[in-house]
């Protein structure tokens, strides 16, 4: 199944790694944690935790970010986790990266797999989108239907 929808970044915190990151290099790392707004086929918010070696001046780097969902994917309710990653060498973005992360759907959405994508449009709205299966959840032995 396909679905898509857009978000907006609801916060946006750096946070201190602890130990710090003594290296330096022509690239600063950092380390913070976002919240987003979902909206359309792809409906709820989630918990980001983002990592990158970004350049403001240069507007250059790579990112990793892996996220907690809660809320639905075409009326579908339910919590998973996904990560993706992209670089950008300022006005483009490649080497993109993008999964569900297998087991970890709940609800609805349990035994969800996939992957997706994101896309930034010229105006600033960022889409997503999910190409995903929900496989039937095996019942623990000894555990009865609901």
């Amino acid at each position: 199944m396909r679905t898509e929808g857009t978000f907006t970044v609801a916060s946006f915190a750096p946070v201190a790694v602890e130990p710090s990151l003594d290296i330096v290099t022509a690239t600063p790392t950092g380390v913070a944690t976002m919240e987003k707004a979902f909206e359309g086929g792809v409906a709820g918010r989630s918990a980001t935790l983002f990592t990158s070696a970004y350049d403001q001046d240069r507007g250059a780097g790579t990112y990793v970010a892996l996220e907690s969902f809660e809320g639905t994917l075409d009326g579908r309710a339910g919590t998973f986790n996904f990560v993706h990653s992209a670089t950008t060498g300022g006005d483009d973005r490649s080497d993109e990266y993008f999964l569900i992360v297998p087991g970890s759907g709940t609800g609805e959405l349990a035994g969800i797999t996939g992957t997706g994508s994101i896309e930034i449009e010229d105006d600033g709205t960022h889409r997503i989108r999910f190409e995903y299966e929900i496989a039937p959840v095996a019942e623990a032995p000894g555990q009865s239907p609901s």
